[in-house]
């Protein structure tokens, strides 16, 4: 496992972060039992994660706070997330405090290091501001250690909340979607992170368009007939398939976090797991080398000008 500093925390974290949301939620989505999960989380660390990430709404953070409990508490840095809406309701800065003390009593711990705005929506800025004073609040009483704000993914998919965030010199940490059909945020966010010391965390690095062959080759097939990408790419059922080979990525999943372990502007690369055998091939993934110079050049010259796929499920469309 290699290692990086978060931005301007200072924060030495791991490079592969343990997301507990997603499709998996650690299993328990699957049917997983929480002693199972708790298992998935100490497998992680044991495999040299650092980074935690967990949030009120995955229902995760009981299992965090059970697998982190034996091991010294500054071994770890535990990231979770507070809703600024529910059901559309905007929430107060009392329910942001009522919100951390919950999490703090199911991660059994005396502070987060990273307490984040969960998804903020286009429009929401100003709200998610109008938090902050209590939040800073709770720093001040070491509840938290640092300010993260995440983006809702496809609803902003050229980053404007959060190209905000970096500029306004509140936001230690970002959370983003980003993968090697999504790389919007390497022109228009990661220069500004990296100006102002934002630290990031990458979200959507794979999830299932790298891993399900038919939903990849067909959202291909769509840009190619829209002519965002060369038609020749209309009848190729394995179009990203040039980056699997000896010497190259063992498979497509491999390349995806490799491309987005490397980018300039990322320092965590996040996934979601649900077995330990998916979870040691993530780790190993991510600990692999750059991609081969030659396949990221043929890549940008098939794929440059595409964006914004990646970011929803194949369920979300029937598939």
């Amino acid at each position: 496992m290699e290692y990086t500093t978060l931005g301007r925390t200072g924060l030495r974290v791991s490079v592969a972060g343990l997301g507990c949301g997603g499709f998996s939620r650690l299993g328990l989505s699957t049917g997983k039992t929480a002693a199972e999960a708790v298992a998935l989380v100490r497998l992680g660390i044991e495999c040299g994660i650092t980074l935690i990430d967990t949030a009120a709404q995955y229902g995760t953070e009981e299992i965090v706070g059970q697998a982190i409990a034996d091991i010294p508490r500054d071994s770890v840095v535990v990231a979770t997330k507070f809703m600024p809406r529910r059901d559309n309701v905007p929430q107060t800065p009392s329910q942001l405090m009522e919100g951390l003390e919950a999490s703090l009593r199911l991660l059994r711990t005396d502070h987060v290091d990273i307490f984040q705005l969960h998804g903020v929506a286009l429009g929401q800025y100003d709200h998610a501001m109008s938090l902050v004073p209590a939040m800073l609040k709770a720093r001040e009483q070491g509840k938290i250690r640092f300010l993260g704000i995440t983006e809702s993914g496809a609803g902003d998919q050229s980053h404007d909340i959060l190209r905000q965030a970096a500029a306004d010199g509140v936001w230690d940490v970002v959370m983003v979607a980003f993968n090697m059909l999504h790389r919007t945020a390497s022109d228009g966010l990661f220069p500004l992170t990296q100006t102002h010391g934002v630290g990031t965390l990458v979200m959507h690095a794979v999830r299932s368009i790298f891993a399900r062959p038919d939903f990849l080759a067909a959202s291909i097939r769509e840009r190619a007939a829209s002519g965002q990408i060369p038609a020749a790419l209309l009848n190729n059922d394995a179009p990203l398939d040039f980056l699997v080979h000896p010497g190259g990525a063992a498979s497509l999943t491999e390349a995806a976090y490799r491309f987005a372990r490397y980018s300039q502007g990322v320092d965590v690369v996040l996934f979601g797991t649900g077995s330990a055998e998916h979870l040691r091939a993530n780790v190993a993934a991510l600990s692999q080398p750059p991609l081969p110079a030659d396949d990221l050049a043929r890549f940008f010259e098939l794929f440059g000008g595409v964006s914004g796929l990646g970011l929803e499920s194949p369920l979300a469309r029937g598939g």
